[in-house]
């Protein structure tokens, strides 16, 4: 599929799929494209006779060969064979280290079991977490800025090696000429003013994880006797936020579910409580399970998606504008070529570190013994390269399926973790998943155009 058209927010929007070029075009344009891939002018006259005249079509076919000129419309892939060719080496730019298996929380969609991802609950040694950043600066290669991300289970619990590690990374970094930007993601339960400053003082961002209101949130982050944590975090999270120092990102992450297939109103909760940077995301859970999204939620789910992209239009313009997370796409060329195939870099640019130093492709795939890389103690054995290759060939050249789609280098083939879990197989899309992310683009396309009039 070279061309995707759709219409949002009142806009005829044409997105040519390889060269990234998207255009706002009229209803005659929009018209002939059904028809245009077979370039036989008869047959377009003949479809839109009576509809437009003859000079109406034969305008909007010279805007359109003027596009394809130009190669922004109908462009070729010119890419696909230098990435299927590439076999340069891969070097680590990110690692997770899961500080803690364990959680205060019991969050019914949790995909780490409740925190101890299937395992024993265990808090990361500081020796374990400074041989993981050896690791990294090892692996990294000529990489220069290395991102580490404090996960859990909840990183707070352990904040001893929280504040060893990052001291430690701050320190060895430099010495290898090395820029280690440390993130942390937490549940906000534990924040108190020492943790809080911590975090404003050493992390370049800070994920707070938040439902939206209270009856959503209370209902499914729930502590271990069952009460809500909402009436502890949200003051704890603003608090955090209202510390953040310019330059310093943060953003309130959140989980839609069946039980709130409303979520806009989620959104807009934390928006009025003045968060600026929001996500709320769709949960991923195995089918039957009571919280799992399905197929015949999807038209209330876009219906919410396109109330969040007015909405957000409104707020822009009237100069009251926040971020949503899924919406932040980069419409005037986007990153480069490779991340665009590849995504986030799974197993062979970014890797997950557990408690006991073993290495999994992410932080999702912990827990599964299949996935296992190596271990940072045992430096000489390096990575698995079975995985390692398996990961790095995962790109959208490789998911028939991801070649058909339009979308294909706006979410580089969907998440491997979810591939693997719904499909067995990274390279077999999450259908579910996709059909959200091409409504999310196209909504977050809008917006863009809508903003910048």
């Amino acid at each position: 599929m070279n061309v995707h058209k759709f219409k949002q927010q009142g806009l005829n929007i044409v997105i040519d799929v390889n060269s990234g070029a998207i255009h706002v075009v009229d209803d005659v344009v929009y018209d002939i494209l059904n028809y245009f891939e077979d370039n036989n002018k008869e047959l377009i006259y003949e479809k839109l006779k009576d509809k437009y005249s003859i000079s109406e079509i034969d305008e909007g076919l010279s805007d359109i060969n003027e596009l394809i000129e130009k190669g922004l419309l109908f462009s070729k892939d010119v890419f696909q064979d230098a990435v299927k060719r590439n076999e340069e080496p891969s070097y680590i730019k990110a690692l997770c280290l899961n500080v803690a298996h364990d959680c205060n929380l019991r969050c019914k969609y949790c995909f780490a079991s409740k925190g101890d991802y299937n395992g024993k609950r265990e808090l990361m040694s500081i020796e374990v977490a400074k041989k993981a950043i050896d690791f990294v600066i090892k692996n990294s290669g000529p990489r220069k800025n290395i991102e580490v991300d404090l996960f859990g289970g909840e990183p707070l619990l352990n904040f001893e090696t929280v504040k060893g590690v990052v001291e430690y990374g701050k320190t060895e970094g430099p010495k290898y000429g090395k820029d280690i930007r440390f993130t942390i993601t937490t549940n906000a339960t534990r924040l108190d003013d020492e943790k809080i400053k911590f975090i404003n003082d050493n992390m370049v961002n800070v994920v707070l994880s938040i439902d939206g209101r209270k009856e959503v949130n209370d209902k499914i982050r729930v502590r271990c006797d069952g009460s809500g944590s909402f009436d502890t975090i949200l003051p704890q999270i603003k608090k955090m936020v209202s510390n953040r120092t310019k330059g310093k990102q943060y953003y309130v992450r959140g989980t839609f579910t069946r039980e709130n297939l409303d979520f806009y109103n989620d959104v807009i909760f934390l928006a009025d409580e003045g968060f600026k940077e929001i996500s709320i995301e769709p949960v991923v859970l195995e089918d039957g399970n009571p919280l799992a999204l399905r197929e015949e939620d999807l038209p209330k789910i876009f219906e919410q998606y396109d109330k969040l992209t007015e909405e957000m239009i409104k707020r822009i313009k009237e100069g009251r504008g926040f971020k949503f997370y899924h919406f932040a796409i980069d419409i005037n060329g986007g990153p480069c070529i490779y991340k665009r195939i590849s995504g986030c870099g799974a197993g062979h640019e970014y890797v997950a570190v557990t408690p006991n130093g073993d290495i999994y492709p992410c932080h999702q795939f912990v827990g599964n013994n299949k996935f296992v890389m190596g271990n940072v103690f045992n430096e000489n054995e390096g990575l698995d390269k079975n995985i390692i290759n398996t990961f790095k060939h995962g790109h959208v050249y490789n998911k028939p399926e991801c070649m058909n789609c339009w979308a294909r280098f706006y979410c580089s083939g969907g998440c491997q973790a979810n591939n693997y879990n719904f499909n067995g197989d990274i390279h077999i899309p999450y259908h579910l998943g996709c059909e959200m992310m091409k409504k999310r683009i196209e909504c977050a396309i809008a917006l863009k155009i809508k903003t910048q009039e």
